[in-house]
């Protein structure tokens, strides 16, 4: 299915977004962040075999304490779902929920003598991934990234808008070559990889790179 939609055919992502957002409309913020932090809490990763909250890469999470510990600030950007990646954020990588930019669905706000509710509807606000991750990124921090970390296809744009012509900048990208400790794929990054053989971006190799995955 990512490998159709970084091809251009987003039929089947459109089917089961659909499917995704009629599963939860009308459902509070409160309610949708209580059931996924407790999926995410309880459950476990059914091919790694590791509870959810034990999957962060360590690398990933001693970058960002090292950027944080230097005075940067650190965002989490993704195509997977912002409320459904906020319960969890500070807690897996120390990123506070406010920091969190990704895909969105559309809410509506009823106001009542208790304070009011929000309520997911069945209409998606955007797909955090490609040309929309430079979008998000500018709408949200209000400038360019000074270092951006991806490992799809779908990053490239998020990548590409990290150069800056006055100031140094860095770009990673992450090759998941670990059959052993994690998996080892190419598919969704192809024209991710092939552009950074040709042009300046860091690749990082999980074999050969880290000492630890997760």
């Amino acid at each position: 299915m990512i490998a159709d939609h970084y091809a251009g055919d987003d039929r089947k992502v459109k089917v089961m977004l659909a499917g995704i957002l009629a599963a939860y409309a009308g459902m509070s913020v409160e309610e949708f962040e209580q059931r996924s932090g407790d999926f995410l809490r309880t459950g476990s990763n059914p091919v790694l075999h590791r509870p959810y909250l034990q999957c962060a890469y360590q690398p990933m999470v001693e970058l960002l304490d090292h950027l944080t510990a230097n005075g940067f600030a650190t965002y989490i950007v993704s195509g997977g779902g912002r409320d459904f990646m906020r319960p969890i954020s500070d807690e897996m990588y120390r990123i506070p929920r406010e920091r969190v930019i990704g895909s969105a669905t559309t809410l509506a706000y009823a106001g009542d003598a208790t304070g009011g509710t929000i309520t997911h509807t069945p209409v998606p606000d955007y797909l955090d991934d490609g040309p929309e991750k430079p979008v998000r990124i500018w709408s949200r921090v209000g400038r360019r990234p000074l270092l951006a970390a991806g490992n799809s296809d779908g990053d490239g744009p998020m990548l590409d808008f990290t150069r800056h012509a006055d100031q140094p900048f860095l770009r990673l990208l992450v090759r998941h070559d670990d059959e052993t400790r994690e998996f080892a794929y190419t598919s969704g990054a192809e024209k991710a990889l092939d552009r950074a053989a040709r042009e300046d971006w860091t690749v990082v190799s999980m074999r050969d790179d880290w000492a630890t995955v997760f």
